[in-house]
């Protein structure tokens, strides 16, 4: 079994990754919570795959589970969902010893976080993330949100996991387009942090290449992470530099509507940034062709016809991560060289056009 571990000032807990691992789930969740009531919290999509399964386990070992299921998609993050889960939560009587468990891709995880976060203060809390996405990104860290209108994650709390549980065998249910879509924010780590990670994903040259190692894939993007998040927890320094793509990519996934998923964005976000830094002399010539090539050799789309749109510069204008006018945006000066590069929010559109 494969574990990363995240010690925090006020948290330690394991990511743990090996195939086959939820068939150990009671057992695996025992070693980590006294018997108590779980709420089990899955979405529309995966909870016809894993959860009666996952809920046997952990009732064979003790636990007593409520299963929870909420309509697969990103308007599931929403007010009315998370009280929803509240309400049923309170009805069934949970208290402050119980849990949630998130079993799903990162709209269950961020959900059901958010929900755990904001129960009777804080109740325990443990992620069982089912896609690639959420198994190389969101399950770990402690970000938690949900959406307010077209506001992306503007609301939500830092509130760390009691562990993660990974089994790379659930992409065995996820189609390849999804596959694909997790597999950019493992191109996004790469770039991030080495030449040694980047030459792996060098080795990826289709989606059945991610599946094959999606283990080793797994555990270096969070290995990554977790040495980030340690350093910084709560993004006032360093953190920030994992939003690379992120600030583009979340304009136009809003702006499509669904029809960009947030991988795909955040893969057209990556390329356009990388080149515009790339024309300014700030990053290796080449680069934005060698990034460029790892998304689009697993079918990842790198170009949008609603970048540089007025809709586009004023989603970024209102980022969340504006501060005090000032907007930071990650680059690649070269590989696992991230920089910083702060501008004027109202100078946007002007640096972004040269």
């Amino acid at each position: 079994m494969a574990k990363v571990t995240v010690e925090l000032p006020d948290k330690h807990y394991e990511v743990q990754i090996e195939s086959g691992l939820l068939e150990q789930i009671g057992s695996l969740v025992t070693n980590v919570w006294q018997h108590r009531q779980i709420a089990l919290i899955s979405d529309s999509n995966v909870a016809p795959l894993y959860q009666e399964d996952v809920k046997h386990r952990l009732t064979s070992s003790g636990f007593s589970v409520k299963n929870y299921v909420v309509p697969a998609g990103e308007s599931s993050k929403a007010w009315n969902v998370a009280a929803d889960l509240t309400a049923r939560m309170a009805a069934d009587h949970f208290t402050r010893t119980d849990g949630v468990i998130a079993l799903g891709g990162g709209v269950v995880g961020d959900l059901a976080g958010f929900v755990a976060s904001t129960y009777m203060r804080g109740i325990s809390f443990i992620q069982i993330p089912t896609s690639l996405l959420a198994q190389v990104d969101s399950s770990v860290g402690g970000k938690t949100a949900i959406d307010l209108g077209e506001a992306k994650n503007i609301i939500g709390t830092f509130y760390q996991p009691d562990a993660v549980f990974i089994d790379p065998q659930t992409l065995a249910t996820l189609s390849d387009r999804y596959v694909a879509e997790g597999y950019a924010e493992i191109v996004k780590t790469a770039a991030l942090d080495s030449l040694e990670f980047w030459q792996l994903i060098e080795q990826i040259n289709s989606v059945a290449d991610i599946r094959k190692h999606a283990t080793e894939l797994s555990q270096r993007s969070i290995g990554f992470k977790a040495r980030i998040v340690m350093d910084d927890e709560k993004e006032a320094g360093n953190r920030q530099l994992l939003n690379f793509g992120h600030t583009m990519g979340h304009a136009i996934e809003l702006l499509a509507h669904g029809s960009l998923a947030h991988g795909e964005a955040i893969s057209v976000g990556m390329v356009h940034l990388t080149r515009i830094f790339e024309k300014l002399g700030l990053a290796q010539d080449g680069i934005t062709r060698e990034i460029n090539d790892r998304l689009t050799v697993v079918g990842l789309p790198t170009d949008s016809e609603l970048l540089n749109t007025a809709a586009f510069y004023d989603k970024i204008k209102n980022d969340k991560k504006n501060k005090n006018g000032k907007l930071n945006l990650i680059y690649i000066s070269a590989i696992g060289k991230p920089k910083i590069y702060p501008i004027n929010s109202d100078q946007v559109q002007e640096f972004f056009e040269g």
